[in-house]
């Protein structure tokens, strides 16, 4: 691999912007992302919420016209990629493909794209503010039923794959996998997938796994990728080392706050952005996440892990912490959460407030990082 100085920046992107049958039944008619980020309230003095979109609009990813906007405020960030989140919860069951399927079938925009395999159940909470926490009663059960999904899955996004514009690293086609660590045989998955590649005549995969706490990295499922993805997000709002410790801490956080109708997990940005690193940044197989802004109310209300101040300006810091760790390794990639994962507050689209401030703060940076 040859070194060079340019930073790959791969953002999540959502697919929650249209209406679909599972959903309008769920939780009614003509439920999207929207529905939630609209009806936000703030939660204490100072709370930018609700978070209203500006150039784009509350948007219809049915619409081809918002695809193309979406794709020149991506290249105007100076944004390598899209990663689609992808959701196959086995025999030939999919929710939200809508978006995806017509990128390939219109072969516009012109602006590359990979696939992230959100590879989780769907409960009512995952969606619904209003639902228990404590429901686990799957809407949607994510299943493994065996190789002949295995190759049904693969066959269903092979268009994907043979797209000129499908996302490579290294010459090899990006796919992640989300909880690599849930599969039953992550090892199995991912030889059938290169079997299947080199039968069609694809390159060959890169498989990175997500790691949504640092905790989950020791898995030994990672050691099957090519690269883990690993956020930091837990380090602020979690207590322990263990993942299960983590995990519990941060649930009865959002639990008693929701009991006691108020926020208990609210955080100045600038005061704990540093705890979104990790000298692992620094490793080869390791690609690190940039969090432009976290703030997930229209999803959890009083339950949310709220990050406030974090403005263009704190986020271009974030950018440059993370760059300056990366700046002597080969894998100059960082994935970026998110593009438009508006319910979580996490996203990089102009809004009311801040305009295009997201997408210039990663534009500078991105320029003096090669300065």
């Amino acid at each position: 691999m040859t070194k060079n100085n340019k930073i790959e920046v791969v953002a999540f992107y959502l697919p929650q912007y249209y209406p679909t049958k599972e959903n309008n039944d769920w939780y009614g008619p003509g439920f999207t992302e929207w529905t939630n980020v609209g009806k936000a309230k703030p939660l204490f003095r100072g709370h930018y919420q609700p978070k209203v979109p500006a150039d784009l609009g509350y948007y219809d990813l049915r619409v081809p016209e918002v695809r193309e906007l979406q794709a020149n405020l991506a290249k105007e960030a100076g944004i390598s990629a899209f990663c689609y989140y992808h959701y196959w919860f086995g025999n030939g069951r999919e929710m939200l493909e809508y978006p995806l399927k017509e990128v390939v079938r219109l072969k516009s925009p012109d602006f590359p794209f990979c696939i992230c395999w959100a590879n989780h159940s769907w409960y009512r909470k995952t969606w619904d503010s209003t639902a228990n926490m404590l429901n686990k009663v799957p809407l949607m059960e994510q299943l493994y039923p065996g190789d002949e999904d295995i190759v049904h899955h693969f066959y269903s996004l092979l268009g994907c794959f043979k797209d000129e514009r499908y996302y490579k690293f290294d010459g090899k086609l990006v796919f992640v996998i989300y909880h690599i660590d849930e599969m039953p045989d992550a090892k199995a998955f991912i030889e059938k997938w290169q079997e299947l590649a080199s039968k069609e005549g694809l390159p060959p995969f890169a498989f990175y796994g997500y790691a949504d706490d640092v905790a989950r990295t020791s898995h030994f499922s990672f050691s099957y990728c090519d690269k883990v993805i690993v956020s930091c997000k837990y380090n602020i709002d979690a207590l322990g080392n263990s993942r299960m410790m983590r995990k519990t801490t941060a649930f009865a956080k959002g639990w008693f706050s929701r009991l006691l109708k108020t926020p208990l997990n609210k955080w100045d940005y600038a005061k704990i952005r540093k705890k979104l690193l990790d000298e692992r940044f620094k490793e080869e197989f390791v690609v690190p996440v940039l969090y432009p802004n976290w703030d997930n109310t229209p999803r959890r209300d009083n339950g949310a892990l709220i990050l406030y101040n974090s403005t263009p300006e704190q986020f271009k810091y974030h950018c440059e912490d993370v760059f300056d760790m990366i700046r002597n390794k080969n894998n100059k990639m960082v994935f970026l959460k998110s593009w438009n994962e508006w319910g979580e507050g996490n996203y990089m689209e102009p809004c009311q407030k801040y305009g295009h401030g997201y997408i210039t703060a990663l534009k500078e940076a991105l320029s003096e990082f090669l300065n």
